[in-house]
């Protein structure tokens, strides 16, 4: 599902809200989730999951195509932990 399937779908299921207002409030929502992310703290969706952000060290890589070494740098990745609910739900407990 893509964002724009995600607001028709909850556009659809609330007709009392307009298209509009729908995607002003998804597009907030991401965006708190990822104003949250940058200042380090962690987004816990209960039921849902979890938002947080590891850090990977410097490494080195290599290139594909010419099979060289090259030097990574250390950086911020978003890591996502799927909720008990959630994980109970995709494998038919729930």
């Amino acid at each position: 599902m893509i964002r724009s399937e995600l607001i028709q779908k909850i556009a659809d299921d609330n007709p009392h809200l307009t298209q509009r207002d729908v995607e002003k409030i998804v597009n907030t929502i991401f965006e708190e989730i990822t104003e949250a992310l940058i200042g380090g703290d962690r987004v816990e969706l209960r039921g849902f999951g979890a938002f947080s952000v590891k850090e990977r060290e410097a490494r080195m890589g290599r290139n594909p195509r010419t099979g060289e070494p090259v030097e990574v740098e250390a950086k911020h990745v978003p890591f996502f932990k799927a909720g008990k609910l959630l994980r109970d739900r995709l494998n038919g407990k729930a």
